[in-house]
């Protein structure tokens, strides 16, 4: 006789097992027919999953409320959709042989063993989209067939996939007491998989389905292994979201920073220098520059005090602030001594015993930084300190490195050396609330400037259930109050969601939406009691004793590579005066005003404004398109009437609008102000009529 608990903390009471669906239905006619799945005591099911026992339950419907309801409707439709693609691809290219189809946060793929003499390409898309929708309309129940051990394994041996084989093998080492398979359709007219679900009741609750892309991929993970077909897809629960999808991807794809830091000349990739390593070229520095100058303004505003450190540091730094070994994978290797490396060589020892050893500490070598704060901490520790010195604010733009796996690396936001706009604090507790208010107001301040203001906070806490974290658990309660404390000065509600701290502290997340409603993960702002405490740091109070400081780690761009790539595409490459890397374009309309050209050309130049001039042959309407397509903001356009009157026509980016005659100083002075105030005064918006749209 189970009682079921629902969200609202509201309890009901059943006479015998249920399930979700009974539950459902219980509650509601409309409930039922839009239930597609559950969550049961965090665990998301079936909607047929048997419940005996008094349990906390969450109907999952094709319309969720909130965002975690969404997820969850999202992977159910987009796992089923694996398994529906699957077996369309089955229908199209007899003999294919499925291995694996996880569904993703941006979609789902299937993995699969193509026949040799039938690979499959692109132009068979279409055909298996029509069998998808095909199976959509039959709408064949999903049904869990659960199986012993030794009948499932002797059943998959019987059938002779040795990738289904291995799946099963390898969810027993991990624990599992039985196996289970998914059927669509009825005994004798059906289709299976092996699969431990969750998936809607049947296939016409899918919605709608496209068929995305191919890549090569390799069975689990290994170069050496057998070369698989990896088949991506997107599904949504109605045509009228995937459609929605389909032209946000589209708009996404007319945006790709790689595209246009490419035909911007912004930044370049190259391979002789390496994946992952950027080389920032004359323009692209501009952009960079430009931001670094806007948030060294607000430092020196807050008493930041600017450092210096190396690129490598001994592996005892990173040691004993937890980065090595632990975090090793996402490192580059160590560098060691020649000597020592040749001593070891003559012993005889094996790479396993180098590993060993250098885990151990047994050998002492030199790592590219993964981190800057070590270097910070040693330098607050390099002087002894009072409680009047504190707050001592520590910042940098320091460059770092990571190793990045080469199939994740995506141009400006995925590298391997990136430059953080980094920032220690050292305080007392009394001191964290108002530092931490601090760091929250430059990262708005930045957002606000650059007209990001459609963001999310999110307060990353420990996961109870994980052992990575580190430090006492007193500290970690003082520091997750702390953060969720600052958070609330924002005025804007916060996730706290357990999980998201790094391994030494929580932290506060800026996750910001880009004018076309994809999120990014940019400004953070953390506290750690650990690290003061692994390094031994301390200052003298007022009581004349020592005392451990706080340290706050904060980066309000986060990586300046990964900021810049997501600038240029919010921003279409279109950006505001003042980052632009050419900021107005003379256009003299005839040989006849070239000296007059380089007049105002020289003015713009004195005024501090990156002006350039477009003197060449062509017709001024193809150097106009020229500036237009270069998405330079604004363009001076000069001819024999202009240099009468001292004046230039101005037209405006974007749509190419003409903004009339205006004096040469008085664009100047315009062009000035524009750039100074970062855009809180803009010429075009000035010059629009009242209630016209300056876009």
């Amino acid at each position: 006789m189970p009682r079921i608990t629902l969200p609202d903390g509201s309890t009901r009471d059943f006479d015998s097992a249920v399930t979700p669906y009974d539950v459902a239905a219980d509650i509601g006619a409309g409930l039922a027919k839009a239930a597609i799945g559950a969550r049961i005591n965090g665990k998301l099911s079936d909607l047929s999953t048997v419940i005996t026992e008094d349990s906390e339950i969450g109907i999952v419907t094709s319309k969720p409320r909130d965002d975690e309801g969404r997820k969850d409707m999202l992977f159910l439709v987009r796992h089923s959709a694996a398994h529906v693609m699957a077996e369309a691809i089955q229908r199209v290219i007899p003999g294919v042989q499925l291995v694996y189809g996880p569904p993703l946060e941006t979609g789902f793929y299937y993995d699969m063993a193509v026949p040799e003499n039938r690979p499959l390409s692109s132009t068979d898309f279409e055909r298996i989209e029509a069998e998808i929708d095909s199976i959509i309309k039959e709408d064949r129940p999903f049904t869990r067939v659960d199986s012993s051990i030794a009948d499932g394994m002797a059943k998959l041996e019987s059938e002779g996939s040795k990738y289904k084989l291995d799946n099963a093998q390898r969810a027993i080492d991990a624990g599992s007491d039985a196996l289970s398979w998914y059927v669509t359709g009825t005994p004798g007219e059906h289709w299976e998989d092996l699969c431990r679900g969750p998936h809607v009741p049947s296939t016409g609750r899918i919605g709608a389905v496209k068929v995305m892309s191919l890549a090569s991929s390799f069975w689990h993970g290994d170069e050496n292994s057998d070369r698989l077909t990896r088949v991506y897809g997107i599904a949504f629960p109605s045509k009228k979201e995937l459609d929605k999808h389909i032209d946000l991807l589209e708009e996404a794809k007319a945006r790709d920073h790689r595209v246009i830091g490419k035909k911007m000349g912004l930044f370049h990739i190259d391979d002789m220098v390496g994946q992952g390593l950027i080389l920032w070229t004359p323009k692209g520095s501009v952009v960079r520059t430009e931001l670094q100058n806007f948030i060294s303004e607000e430092l020196r505003k807050q008493g930041y005090e600017q450092v210096y450190t190396p690129h490598i540091g001994k592996l005892d730094l990173f040691r004993t602030s937890g980065h090595f070994p632990y975090y090793q994978d996402s490192q580059y290797p160590p560098i060691i001594d020649r000597d020592a490396i040749q001593l070891l060589a003559d012993e005889g020892c094996s790479c396993a015993e180098l590993s060993n050893k250098l885990e151990q500490g047994d050998i002492e070598g030199y790592l590219l930084k993964p981190m800057n704060c070590p270097f910070h901490i040693r330098i607050f520790k390099s002087q002894p300190h009072s409680y009047r010195d504190l707050p001592v604010r520590l910042a940098e733009f320091g460059t770092v490195y990571r190793w990045e796996q080469s199939g994740e690396l995506n141009g400006l936001t995925r590298v391997r050396g990136f430059t953080q706009d980094d920032a220690h604090l050292f305080c007392t507790e009394e001191q964290i609330a108002d530092e931490m208010i601090g760091c929250l107001s430059i990262v708005t301040k930045i957002f606000n400037t650059l007209g990001m203001e459609n963001f999310r906070v999110r307060v990353g806490l420990r996961d109870p259930d994980s052992d990575k974290y580190v430090g006492e658990s007193d500290n970690w309660d003082k520091a997750e109050q702390a953060c969720k404390d600052a958070a609330a000065t924002l005025g804007k509600p916060f996730d706290a969601e357990p999980g998201e701290a790094a391994f030494y502290g929580p932290k506060i997340d800026f996750i910001v939406k880009d004018v076309i409603g994809r999120e990014w993960q940019l400004g953070t702002v953390q506290v750690d009691y650990n690290l003061p405490e692994r390094f031994d740091l301390s200052y003298i109070g007022a009581d004349n004793t020592t005392h451990r400081p706080v340290m706050i780690h904060r980066a309000p761009f986060g990586s300046m590579e990964r900021f810049v790539g997501v600038l240029i595409e919010h921003f279409e490459g279109a950006f505001p005066l003042w980052l632009s890397p050419d900021q107005v374009r003379v256009l003299p309309i005839s040989e006849k005003s070239a000296e007059y050209a380089n007049k105002v050309h020289r003015a713009l130049k004195d005024a501090g404004i990156r002006a350039s001039i477009d003197d060449s042959n062509d017709r001024i309407q193809a150097r106009i398109r020229i500036a237009a397509g270069e998405k330079i903001p604004y363009m001076a356009v000069v001819g024999p009437r202009d240099a009468e009157g001292e004046n230039v026509s101005v037209r405006a980016r974007g749509v190419q609008r003409d903004l009339g005659a205006m004096s040469l100083d008085e664009f100047v002075s315009a062009m000035a102000k524009e750039r100074d105030t970062r855009g809180a005064f803009t010429l075009l918006e000035s010059m629009v009529p009242a209630g016209a749209s300056a876009s």
